[in-house]
C-alpha cells in the first residue's frame, strides 16, 4: 500500500520540485488528494449514481422512496472517493484514522446527535410505513399543508399562505398525522341550518339535488343528509358527500361551490337560514330620581 501511495503523489511532488514550488512534497499531497477525490467522486457519481437511479427505475419505486436511497448513494460515492484520496496522498490509511478519531469523539458526538439520530430513525419509518407521500395533503398538531420533499432528518411542507415548513421527521412519528387523501375518495360534511318554520323535507331534497348536479361529487357512494341538531333558533341538516381523487385545492373549491349553489336554492325556494335570537328581560329601577334631577329654569 505504502509503495502505491509513493507512486500516487510522487510524480506531483517531483514536478513541483523542479517547478521550484517551495514545500513541494504537502503541497503535492494536497493536490494529489484533491484531484484523486475529485475526479473518483465525478466518476462515481455518473457511474454508480446513473446505475442506481436505473435499478430503482426498473423497480418501479416512486419519489418518496427513490430519494432517500439516491441520498445514501451520493454519501457512499463521497466516503469513498474521500477513503481512496486519503491513501493515495500519502494521509496513511483514512479508515485506521477515522476509527481513531471516532473512538475520542464517541461520547461528544453521542450527546450532539441524539436529536438527529432520533429524526434520522423517524426518517426510517417514514420511509417504510409511508403515512404519506410527496404531494400529500397532511395534518398535524395543528398545522397542514402539502408534502414537497421527506428526507432522513426533516420534511419539508408548503402550508397554503405558501409558508414553507422544515419538520423534524420525529415530530411527524411521535403524534397523529392525518392524511385526508390517503386513499381515492374524502367525504365531505356541512351542516346547513333552517327555520323551524320550514319543510325538512323541501330543504333535504334541494340539499341532495344540488349535490347530484355537481360534477365533482360522487353518486355512488351517493350524496346523504340527516338532520342532527335542534338549535335555538334553527334546525341543523348535516350533508355527507363525497369526493374522488381529492386535493386541498378540490376540497375547497368544491365545497365552496355546493354551499353557494344549496344557499341559492334556498333563498330561491323560501327557505330561511335564521339568524340566532336573543331576547333580554329584565327592568330598570332609578331610586332618588327627584334629588339628581334639576328642573329647568323655563
Amino acid at each position: 500500500m505504502n509503495g502505491l501511495v509513493l507512486q500516487a503523489s510522487q510524480p506531483v511532488a517531483d514536478a513541483l520540485d523542479t517547478a521550484g514550488v517551495p514545500y513541494a512534497g504537502p503541497v503535492g499531497s494536497a493536490l494529489t488528494f484533491v484531484i484523486v477525490a475529485a475526479v473518483l467522486y465525478l466518476v462515481g457519481r455518473a457511474v454508480v449514481g446513473s446505475l442506481v437511479n436505473r435499478v430503482l427505475d426498473a423497480r418501479g419505486l416512486d419519489a418518496h422512496a427513490k430519494k432517500p436511497l439516491q441520498k445514501i448513494t451520493r454519501f457512499t460515492v463521497v466516503f469513498a472517493a474521500i477513503a481512496v484520496a486519503f491513501g493515495a496522498a500519502g494521509y496513511g490509511s483514512f479508515l485506521g484514522a477515522l476509527a481513531t478519531i471516532a473512538a475520542a469523539a464517541t461520547l461528544a458526538i453521542g450527546f450532539a446527535m441524539q436529536d438527529v439520530i432520533q429524526n434520522f430513525v423517524a426518517g426510517i419509518f417514514i420511509f417504510t410505513d409511508k403515512p404519506f407521500r410527496i404531494d400529500d395533503w397532511i395534518e398535524w398538531d395543528g398545522n397542514s399543508g402539502v408534502v414537497e420533499d421527506i428526507s432522513l432528518r426533516v420534511t419539508r411542507v408548503r402550508t397554503f399562505d405558501n409558508e414553507l415548513l422544515t419538520v423534524p421527521n420525529s415530530q411527524l412519528t411521535a403524534g397523529v398525522i392525518k392524511n385526508p387523501v390517503a386513499h381515492e375518495k374524502l367525504r365531505l360534511k356541512f351542516l346547513f341550518g333552517i327555520g323551524y318554520d320550514d319543510d325538512i323535507d323541501q330543504a333535504t331534497d334541494i340539499i341532495v339535488d344540488e349535490a347530484e348536479k355537481h360534477d365533482e361529487i360522487l353518486d355512488d357512494p351517493g350524496p346523504s343528509v340527516r338532520l342532527t341538531e335542534l338549535g335555538d333558533s334553527s334546525v341543523g341538516l348535516q350533508s355527507r358527500i363525497w369526493i374522488s381523487d381529492p386535493s386541498r385545492a378540490d376540497f375547497v373549491k368544491t365545497r365552496g361551490e355546493y354551499v353557494t349553489a344549496v344557499k341559492e336554492r334556498f333563498d330561491a325556494e323560501g327557505i330561511d337560514i335564521p339568524y340566532p335570537n336573543r331576547t333580554v328581560g329584565g327592568g330598570l329601577d332609578l331610586q332618588n330620581l327627584d334629588a339628581v334631577a334639576e328642573p329647568a329654569d323655563d
